[in-house]
């Protein structure tokens, strides 16, 4: 099977986004769901969130973060990436809520952001607002990838109040859900924001499912790395979410081990560095 990228564009500064072949994903995949992507023989496996799906084509966001996800920021369309895997992970209940709350506020909670709204609104009886956040207007997706086509209501914010409402999405949910009953709340980004969401939602006694993205080194169930604990019981992300209630989650130990890999990713970086001079 090969992989070719299809379409590549830029998000803002720091994200994009490309176009990527690959059927057997596109054809089995659920919002929830990830996929595992290898960009070369012998690469690190890197866990994916789907924005949509089209066809045999699924999008994704990137965040140049890592070694690889600056690396794959030099490929070009018609490129292969050598392995695509998936749809992999345990989605939520994709089902009538009423009035349901997405809230995300980084690459990957973007992606989720937009399949998750997509698809339920689609079910009758829902009605569905999306909140996207970003630190400042430049940071800001281009309209078209923004959440806004397919949500009922969407509040764009900016930290430094540059563009759309000022403030975070935690700042947009509490007054949501001081002026408005909120039946059910999804989020997805980085990770502290969550545990403060889970702690806003419980305040008001509203169900969150929350996206706990572990560091995960298979994402088969076999390395362990991506264990999270949920109501005292030990949970992998890779199988059995990555989406969890939100209010079950032991939050100080899963951002504890956002750590793990930290001095071996700095030496990824430092050996692309070096690589990238001797292009030059």
């Amino acid at each position: 099977m090969k992989h070719t990228i299809t379409r590549k564009e830029v998000l803002n500064g720091a994200d994009y986004l490309i176009d990527v072949v690959a059927p057997e994903v596109a054809k089995r995949f659920v919002p929830g769901n990830f996929c595992m992507m290898i960009t070369v023989p012998n690469g690190e496996r890197i866990p994916m969130s789907i924005q949509k799906t089209e066809g045999d084509i699924i999008s994704l966001y990137f965040k140049k973060l890592g070694k690889t996800s600056y690396e794959l920021d030099t490929w070009k369309v018609g490129d292969e990436i050598y392995k695509i895997i998936g749809p992999m992970g345990s989605p939520p209940p994709i089902k009538k809520y009423g009035t349901v709350v997405f809230a995300s506020d980084l690459v990957c909670g973007h992606a989720e952001n937009w399949a998750m709204c997509d698809i339920l609104r689609k079910i009758p009886g829902n009605h569905i607002i999306s909140i996207q956040s970003f630190p400042t207007a430049a940071d800001v997706y281009p309209d078209k990838e923004l959440c806004e086509s397919v949500a009922d209501e969407f509040i764009l914010a900016t930290e430094d109040g540059s563009r759309g409402v000022k403030g975070h999405y935690l700042d947009v949910l509490q007054k949501l859900l001081e002026e408005r009953k909120i039946d059910q709340v999804f989020a997805g980004g980085a990770i502290p924001p969550l545990q403060k969401i889970s702690e806003l939602t419980k305040k008001y006694n509203v169900p969150v499912y929350t996206t706990v993205r572990q560091i995960m080194v298979d994402a088969t169930g076999m390395c362990g790395s991506c264990r999270v604990f949920i109501d005292g019981e030990q949970k992998l992300a890779c199988i059995d979410g990555p989406m969890f209630d939100g209010h079950k989650v032991d939050w100080e130990s899963a951002i504890s081990r956002l750590t793990m890999f930290k001095t071996k990713e700095a030496v990824a970086m430092d050996c692309l560095n070096e690589k990238m001079k001797g292009v030059k």
